[in-house]
């Protein structure tokens, strides 16, 4: 199963890079990063709008589309591990993730998505969700390998 996450503004300008670099090394998963960017100065609708039309189009287009949304499913890490092997289970060979901009994600990319997931009501930077999503699929990795890093906080 390969892994993409879709993600708006740059990780590179991050000081969370090197924590996000690290948990991808360890990933057995192949994971792509795609990040866009609307350089155009857009009132706030209209920039969702054209972030989550790029946001799409980076998609594989047979992929299983997680959102990760505010208002979406909080579950437990081994509820996130027992979907990924679910979907690896049913032969999914596409799974990605989209993280959208400061506003949010487009009505679009919100109705093309699968599952919508959420890391709680509280609003978290961009980079760090990035950050935390990739600490998760390791963890969840290391929870369906009987692993005993997932025990953790």
């Amino acid at each position: 199963m390969r892994i993409t996450l879709a993600a708006v503004g740059r990780m590179k300008r991050s000081e969370l890079a090197p924590a996000y670099d690290d948990y991808a090394k360890r990933l057995s998963w192949p994971l792509t990063l795609k990040e866009v960017e609307e350089k155009r100065p857009l009132p706030a609708e209209q920039l969702m709008v054209a972030e989550g039309a790029a946001l799409l189009s980076s998609l594989p287009a047979d992929a299983y589309v997680i959102a990760l949304e505010r208002s979406g499913k909080n579950i437990s890490s081994e509820a996130f591990a027992a979907l990924l092997q679910g979907l690896q289970d049913e032969g999914r060979r596409e799974v990605a993730f989209v993280i959208g901009g400061a506003d949010g994600l487009s009505a679009e990319v919100i109705e093309r998505s699968d599952f919508k997931l959420s890391f709680g009501a509280m609003v978290l930077p961009h980079m760090l969700a990035r950050t935390l999503l990739v600490e998760q699929l390791f963890r969840a990795q290391t929870i369906l390998a009987g692993h005993p890093y997932h025990r953790g906080v």
